[in-house]
């Protein structure tokens, strides 16, 4: 009999530990405690010439960031300063100091301008704005980004004239790149609307000829074309994810629960990142579906035995959120206690996938399991090879879980930067598995039904399981007559 210990949503909180898997060696001060300011050597991305930084306050690190005529910032610096530095002050309000310490240092707004020097600095700052558009270019919806941008090129063109023209390629880049944001988001939109339809009266179909159902064996039969069409639809949603997300949802009370985080004003926040949260919800639900809904056992049987095929491809593919929601739908308590059904299928290789995915130990099999897909990744020749799709929902929590453990700031004010150094090495590594492109060809129909096909709510499932193997106890009697009058109408 399967087991019932596994999440059933990503939304169940029992289904992760309080054990984050962040790096041990982050120094968290307990509150209360005192904790002198450290700005020496450690672990922590580095400056240009000098030590890594583990705790800085906010304006030490904002001069860190503005390149000079000799100075600019590692990128690892840059990446991870302009993710976290959004948790202590808006965009536009960065972005408006660093200008502000370029026009001073480089004496911008002097006449004449000492074009010997802005010549070596121009470079570097027109360097920071276009890895700024690249890395996170929603900031730049906001119109007083682009302000600032035109602002300080104006300012230096007058010394070079192919700063206008890098200027140009930057904002014609970043509008492309904002368009595709904007489609790729109203796709999502569209999608997450159609899936979102639930049909609970499909029980009644168990009443009707077969000819008239619709199920995914009718659609596709092959676990591996399914696993492969999953793959694109994860691909799909992770490449709309920007790095800054993370961070919304880092500052999020709980990061699955659609509160707002800082800065209210900023629009889309985590639309993306909650959109992938939403499909993984549906895929669960609509394994239990498919499982619950033919009216014989046999064919129930043959459902499962299928998706447990879809869940070892989907191992061996890379693609770990897929398989998370195929073991998580079949381990909902209506589609467990189909005992019956689960006695009918061969399950030997389910509870070898179960115990790849097990939670125990924080998930440490899987971890394992995640590590060598990584290192399988990098040192890949072909699309197919370098595949990572992490267990999504376990990353979101690793990063709340690093959010709640260690502190924003230390007692002296300063910012805890060796904490968002870590955050940025999870997020610059999911950065890297998004950009892959998915090297199976597209299925239409598959990817329509995924999307489209209705799904029972919970307590569709729940009649759905009742109606093909009867209650086991009054509790469960009492349920499926409130059920059948509830859904179905009947008495």
């Amino acid at each position: 009999m399967i087991k019932t210990g596994m999440p059933q949503t990503v939304c169940s909180g029992t289904m992760f530990t309080s054990s984050s898997g962040f790096s041990p060696h982050l120094a968290c001060a307990e509150p209360g405690e005192e904790e002198a300011p450290q700005e020496g050597p450690g672990p922590g991305a580095c400056l240009a010439d000098g030590p890594p930084i583990t705790s800085a306050s906010l304006d030490t690190l904002i001069h860190n960031l503005v390149p000079t005529a000799d100075y600019y910032p590692e990128k690892a610096y840059v990446f991870t300063f302009l993710l976290s530095a959004r948790l202590f002050i808006p965009p536009p309000e960065l972005l408006a100091r660093v200008c502000e310490l370029c026009i001073k240092q480089q004496q911008l707004d002097q006449s004449p301008l000492d074009t010997a020097k802005v010549r070596k600095f121009g470079p570097k700052i027109l360097q920071l704005l276009t890895e700024w558009t690249e890395t996170f270019p929603s900031d730049f919806r906001d119109e007083k980004m682009v302000g600032h941008l035109k602002d300080i090129v104006h300012r230096i063109a007058p010394c070079d004239e192919a700063y206008w023209k890098t200027l140009n390629q930057v904002l014609q880049k970043l509008s492309q790149r904002l368009a595709l944001m904007s489609q790729g988001e109203e796709s999502i939109l569209k999608v997450s609307l159609n899936a979102s339809s639930i049909s609970d009266k499909l029980v009644a179909f168990k009443t009707k000829p077969p000819h008239i159902q619709k199920d995914m064996l009718s659609i596709c039969n092959d676990p591996y074309t399914l696993a492969q069409q999953l793959t694109h639809v994860e691909l799909e949603h992770l490449s709309h994810i920007g790095p800054e997300e993370f961070v919304q949802a880092f500052v999020q009370k709980d990061p699955l629960d659609g509160t707002q985080p800082c800065f209210g004003d900023q629009k889309k926040k985590t639309f993306n990142l909650e959109a992938y949260v939403r499909w993984f919800n549906r895929l669960c639900y609509l394994v239990a579906t498919e499982i619950c809904m033919p009216a014989k056992k046999k064919q129930r049987a043959q459902v499962i035995e299928f998706f447990i095929d879809v869940a070892r491809e989907c191992f061996n593919i890379g693609n770990f959120n897929s398989l998370m929601a195929i073991i998580s739908g079949m381990n909902m308590s209506p589609v467990s206690r189909l005992k019956k059904t689960w006695g009918k299928a061969k399950t030997a290789k389910f509870f070898i996938l179960e115990h790849q995915m097990d939670p125990t130990g924080n998930f440490y099999n899987y971890r394992t399991a995640l590590r060598g897909a990584a290192h399988r990744s990098r040192t890949a020749n072909s699309n197919r090879e370098r595949i990572v799709i992490p267990f999504f929902s376990l990353l979101i929590k690793d990063i709340y879980f690093l959010n709640e453990g260690c502190a924003n700031r230390l007692p002296s004010g300063h910012v805890n930067f060796e904490k968002f150094v870590e955050l940025a090495r999870q997020v610059r590594e999911f950065m890297t598995w998004k950009k892959v492109e998915c090297p199976f060809e597209e299925d239409r129909a598959i990817l329509h039904y995924l999307h489209t096909a209705p799904i029972f709510s919970e307590d569709g499932l729940y009649l759905a399981s009742y109606e093909s193997e009867s209650p086991e106890n009054q509790v469960e009697k009492d349920r499926w007559k409130a059920l059948r009058s509830n859904i179905l109408g009947k008495t």
